[in-house]
């Protein structure tokens, strides 16, 4: 049997993929393992700039837990290292982009959640489906700075899927394309973000999830702390260097 969750690196970007698509890529214990050392990997890596975090097949991007095993082992409280939260669990200072290729339910859409963009074929479905069987979940607590209030209660309350759409209009997803056009569309958006300057890239993201944890002033405050290191790298110098001598930056991450 091929490994539950495979990682290749291409052009600078990570492709972290759920490869069980006959349980719909399910969080079974094999697949948890997989995506933990998948993104130990990643976050180790210097030649990984961006991560792409994906499932095999067209049906499934990850329909959850593994209900199965849960009944098994009698799953009560997951543990807080049951899967990989980024930010959380785990820090993912670089770029992370979950490319939806089917149902996106539960712990799915955990996984989709805590990357910092979505790209979703047209095919795609986003639930929290644990109301449907009596199940939690704590891990939603950001969802509200995602989306409306009330859109992330009905998610929650009815457990009920939205699909590809609705999810763009409601800023859950940033682009949803045709399914034979994921892969490529979240391959370009990867790649535009890995030939950025790493140090901007970077504190920007940390400048975003350090402002949704903060009053206005303490956010100016905590920006001007994670952007100062950048200002006083070479690379800083570099991007207006490369500007004037019309050739592309050489980027150094320092």
């Amino acid at each position: 049997m091929s490994e539950p969750v495979r990682y290749e690196v291409a052009s600078g970007v990570a492709w972290l993929t759920i490869d069980r698509p006959e349980s719909r890529n399910v969080l079974s214990a094999d697949v948890r393992a997989g995506l933990w050392d998948g993104v130990r990997r990643f976050v180790a890596d210097e030649d990984a700039k961006v991560l792409v975090l994906t499932g095999s097949g067209d049906k499934a991007f990850c329909a959850g837990g593994d209900l199965k095993e849960m009944a098994e082992t009698g799953l009560e409280v997951p543990p807080i290292d049951f899967v990989p939260q980024f930010g959380r669990n785990i820090e993912v200072p670089k770029p992370t982009i979950a490319a939806v290729n089917g149902v996106a339910y539960a712990g799915g859409f955990l996984l989709a959640q805590v990357c910092d963009l979505v790209v979703a074929a047209d095919t795609a479905r986003f639930a929290i489906s644990e109301a449907k069987v009596g199940r939690g979940s704590p891990w939603a607590a950001p969802l509200p700075w995602l989306v409306p209030p009330r859109i992330a209660l009905q998610l929650l309350l009815t457990g009920d899927p939205i699909d590809a759409a609705r999810a763009y209009d409601v800023g859950l997803v940033n682009q949803v394309v045709p399914t034979s056009e994921l892969r490529p569309t979240a391959r370009a958006l990867a790649e535009r973000i890995a030939a950025n300057a790493p140090l901007s890239v970077r504190a920007a993201k940390a400048m975003v999830y350090a402002s949704a944890e903060r009053h206005r002033a303490e956010a100016y405050a905590e920006a001007e702390r994670i952007w100062e290191p950048v200002y006083l790298s070479n690379d800083a110098q570099e991007g207006p260097l490369a500007f004037r001598e019309r050739r592309s930056p050489r980027w150094r991450g320092c």
